[in-house]
């Protein structure tokens, strides 16, 4: 497979096992995930015929703490891209310190194809496959590429009844009236943008948002968020672009191209995989702000530092959303709920924090922000380990 995520995800940890004193035996766990399961999901169509749809959910590490990690629907959903995915998560977590490990799942399919009736069935038998597995303080899901609220409701309740008993905070990503947090809808993008807003107080670029000039790829929930938060503080969201192509300066532009403008930051909000050795020497931002998870490849990686280009992590700019859904857990395992600007207030906290500890690492080690994020996150997993006697 080309740029095979979960070898992208294996070679980070090789490379940051080198600023670590991590022996073999460590270093061969915590590059393979503690339980991958597959199923079969026979699903009655509407027009009476019966459908397989291959599921996948991969379990990485939870010395922190509970398994955490979205469900995706997407035709391109494979093993490898689980595994990967699962292994951010543990990292993501441990990057912003809430108490998780990291988990993954998935179903082969486009949602957009099937009818309502069909994505509930789908999405129950999901649940039904997997449910032994999953749990308050066992493995806790939530939505991902393509799910929504809505399904982490027909997920919840297929548990519920599967169990026998109530236990809202086994997934996160509800609706509000089912024990949902306030501001999680825009959780992710607005923890990106605090992101930004600490990285415009480090950086060699303009000191005012509106005289900095910012590219998103992808207006998703993440994008459009992300967008909305940095238009309202002043900055210059010069261009965009969704899965059929995107605007610069009102023309009509590629998402290839958008990657390529002359911006002070580039976003990335949409695929893994975006920037790669074969376009990373064409990169004209100076800052990215790495809001897709896996959107730049270790190689690309590499390239990018050498250029003197700032690509801050996904594990760091997008923990947004699983930190509110941590605070979801929070609240739902007290049964006590916050009010929005609480909830924003808390993630402001963390995600300020965060990129303090994380930009430390990266000017003390002189490695690129990547290596600087692992080096906290995979040490904090790793002690975790040890002190567990694992």
């Amino acid at each position: 497979m080309l740029n095979d995520p979960f070898e992208n995800a294996r070679k980070q940890i090789d490379n940051v096992a080198k600023y670590l004193d991590i022996d073999k035996k460590t270093l061969a766990k915590i590059k393979t995930p503690d339980r991958v399961l597959k199923a079969d999901l026979k699903i009655k169509m509407d027009n009476g015929k019966t459908r397989i749809f291959k599921a996948f959910r991969s379990q990485f590490n939870n010395a922190k703490g509970p398994y955490k990690g979205g469900i995706r629907f997407h035709q391109n959903v494979s093993e490898s891209e689980v595994k990967a995915l699962s292994a951010w998560m543990t990292w993501k977590c441990s990057t912003v310190g809430i108490p998780y490990g990291g988990s993954k799942g998935g179903i082969v399919v486009d949602p957009k194809t099937l009818s309502t009736g069909e994505l509930e069935r789908l999405s129950r038998a999901y649940m039904r496959a997997f449910y032994q597995v999953f749990g308050a303080w066992i493995d806790v899901p939530a939505p991902d590429v393509n799910t929504t609220g809505q399904i982490m409701a027909w997920v919840v309740d297929e548990y519920q009844t599967l169990v026998g008993h109530q236990e809202p905070a086994m997934i996160t990503g509800k609706p509000l009236e089912l024990g949902g947090s306030q501001g999680r809808t825009e959780a992710t993008g607005l923890g990106g943008f605090y992101i930004l807003e600490s990285l415009r107080r480090k950086w060699k670029g303009p000191t005012l948002p509106k005289k900095t000039t910012i590219a998103v790829q992808g207006v998703g929930n993440v994008g459009y968020w992300f967008i909305e938060f940095a238009k309202k503080a002043g900055y210059q969201i010069v261009a965009w672009s969704n899965s059929k192509g995107g605007e610069y300066k009102g023309k009509k532009i590629t998402n290839d191209q958008l990657l390529e403008l002359p911006v002070d930051v580039l976003v990335p909000a949409a695929l893994e995989n975006m920037i790669t050795k074969e376009n990373a020497a064409k990169i004209k931002a100076k800052y990215i702000i790495e809001m897709a998870n896996g959107p730049v490849t270790p190689e690309a990686d590499e390239i990018l530092f050498k250029r003197g280009i700032v690509s801050l992590p996904d594990v760091l700019c997008n923990a947004g959303g699983v930190t509110v859904s941590y605070f979801e857990w929070v609240q739902n395992n007290m049964g006590y709920y916050w009010g929005k600007e609480e909830v924003w207030a808390k993630l402001k906290k963390i995600m300020d924090r965060s990129f303090a500890e994380v930009w430390a690492i990266y000017q003390e080690k002189k490695v690129t922000p990547r290596m600087a994020a692992y080096i906290l996150a995979v040490g904090r997993v790793v002690q975790a380990m040890k002190l567990l006697g694992r």
